[in-house]
């Protein structure tokens, strides 16, 4: 089996199934690094090559940067070689990004997330220059992070196609929703593409994509992992099938009114798995929504 650590492979240099991985709390909110180290090892035991920790799933809105650290040392020793951590560091000050990549390095992360800064809406020109500054700090690969419907500012398609030229900047993580726009880039570029979309994960994956970077992956692993097993053995209609019986879950999880970290949490916690609550501003899902959550899942496992 080939390391997912091994970026000597440029075209999955973080791996094929990585999980946006929940960050766990203790009852009182604080971090639960043991939680993370047991939640880490079932989610590679189960077909995840890689984690993604501290992203928007992971709560980095409201953890501290110490927590950050903390979380990739301890998944670290709990996975070993085994999978691949990519660490989000993406904020909307370019030096509070640089900072954090340097930490992530030194906690032993594999390569960084790097979402466009959010609020701002910088220009293209100084989006480019944020993320050249981020990628020349470190000696970490990088994914840049897509998603101008959280950020505001869409990382477009000539943007991507000049910093792929960035020795470091070797992936994406596609949550644009601009399906033309990224094949043009896969046709230009090398960059790696992960879907962040849990529902594009196989139209990707068809065009030429990595992988994926998934939320739903929280609490159906193995399942996620088949769509891409099925593709990779040449069984297209298994893969359409399976991704197509995913699609409840996946709305409810991802489409239902309540954020991924919410949900994916209801679900682990209602499995038994480490979670914990949100942080605030977020709010646990409510019992309607929570018996709802467990509903589908059943019945999604159940078929």
């Amino acid at each position: 089996m080939t390391n997912p650590r091994d970026t000597a492979h440029p075209s999955r240099p973080f791996g094929r199934t990585l999980c946006a991985m929940v960050t766990p709390f203790t009852g009182t909110g604080a971090l639960d690094l043991d939680g993370a180290r047991r939640l880490a090892a079932h989610l590679v035991a189960e077909g995840c090559d890689g984690l993604v920790l501290n992203g928007t799933t992971g709560e980095s809105p409201t953890t501290t940067d110490t927590e950050k650290a903390e979380l990739i040392t301890a998944v670290r020793e709990a996975v070993g070689d085994r999978a691949a951590l990519v660490a989000g560091v993406g904020t909307a000050d370019t030096r509070h990004t640089v900072e954090l990549t340097l930490a992530a390095e030194k906690a032993g992360a594999d390569g960084v997330l790097v979402v466009s800064p959010y609020y701002s809406r910088p220009p293209q020109d100084a989006l480019e220059a944020h993320f050249l500054e981020v990628a020349d700090a470190s000696g970490l690969p990088v994914m840049l992070y897509d998603i101008p419907g959280r950020t505001g500012t869409r990382i477009e398609p000539e943007t991507l196609v000049r910093l792929a030229a960035h020795p470091r900047i070797v992936a994406v993580k596609d949550c644009s929703y601009d399906f033309l726009g990224t094949q043009k880039v896969l046709a230009r570029t090398e960059l790696a593409y992960y879907a962040g979309c849990d529902e594009h994960i196989l139209a990707l994956y068809a065009v030429g994509a990595a992988g994926c970077v998934s939320t739903v992956a929280n609490v159906v692993p193995a399942e996620i992992t088949a769509i891409l097993d099925a593709f990779d053995a040449g069984d297209t209609a298994r893969a359409a099938e399976l991704q197509l019986r995913a699609t409840p879950l996946i709305e409810a999880v991802m489409a239902a009114g309540l954020p991924g970290t919410v949900t994916s949490k209801a679900l682990l916690t209602a499995l038994g798995l480490p979670s914990g609550p949100v942080r605030a501003p977020l709010r646990p899902a409510g019992r309607e929504a929570a018996d709802g959550l467990r509903a589908v899942y059943e019945e999604f496992v159940a078929g």
